[in-house]
């Protein structure tokens, strides 16, 4: 067989493995649990409690919950696919120095919670946090799902089913496929997609103010994957552009984040 036929018939190998790879393990590239179940406290938040919270299908999830000041807000906070509660400790400080409150969910198979991670079961820990929150007295209308990176899938979805105030994402996308598609443009990723988070058919159903965040720069989930979502999403709106800023944008506009919560529930 001639070399350039050997060549071609290597490459297509090389690239078929690699395909296989991509699609046997592609939620081992999609979910990064990692770190220590900590508590609030050992974590550097003193007014947090460590809770579990029961899904309907038998897993137990860790939590960690700051109940509101009089008059405040909750947060149901959905973090993104890197890590565990205690990387969000500076973050968690700030949103609830003010008096709001705070419900974070760490998903199953991520430290703290049994478990394993799909888009299905994430949405069912949504359910059970979402429950577990009307259960501590909290009325929907003081309610504020937030949402952070691949966390935005879920918050838009719990969003898109029940009653909130407010929905906030940091660094949203339209959907994983289209994020996934723009990485690996060289294989066929859309339809061997397992979890690919369709947030773009389901912003539409939300009835609660939007805010949404991102960074010009954003290698992770281009700018261009959050506006295709704000363009779906229905009035009241509003979009945060960071100029330059890279992946989860929001620390560096907390106070205007906190501005508009106050400004919008209350």
């Amino acid at each position: 067989m001639p070399l350039i036929k050997w060549l071609a018939l290597l490459g297509l190998v090389t690239y078929l493995a690699a395909l296989g790879i991509l699609t046997l393990a592609q939620r081992n590239f999609l979910y990064f649990p990692r770190g220590p179940a900590l508590t609030p406290g050992e974590a550097g938040l003193p007014r947090g409690e460590a809770t579990a919270i029961e899904t309907d299908d038998g897993e137990r999830l860790h939590a960690w919950f700051v109940p509101p000041a009089e008059g405040r807000p909750l947060i149901l906070y959905f973090h993104g696919n890197g890590g565990a509660l205690a990387d969000r400790i500076v973050r968690f400080r700030t949103l609830t120095e003010s008096g709001v409150g705070l419900l974070a969910v760490e998903y199953r198979g991520y430290p703290g919670s049994t478990g394993t991670t799909t888009e299905a079961g994430l949405h069912r820990d949504a359910e059970a946090a979402y429950r577990d929150v009307l259960g501590r007295g909290v009325a929907p209308q003081r309610l504020i799902i937030l949402g952070e990176s691949l966390g935005t899938g879920v918050a838009v979805a719990l969003a898109a089913r029940h009653e909130c105030a407010a929905l906030v994402l940091d660094s949203p996308y339209s959907s994983v496929a289209d994020v996934a598609a723009a990485h690996y443009w060289m294989f066929p990723v859309r339809p061997l997609l397992r979890d690919p988070f369709r947030s773009d058919l389901k912003i539409g159903k939300v009835r609660a103010p939007i805010l949404m965040v991102h960074g010009s720069a954003d290698q992770i989930i281009p700018l261009r994957f959050a506006e295709k979502l704000f363009a779906l999403a229905p009035e009241p709106k509003r979009f945060l552009r960071i100029d330059a800023a890279g992946h989860l944008a929001m620390d560096s506009v907390l106070p205007q984040v906190l501005e508009w919560i106050g400004t919008t529930v209350g």
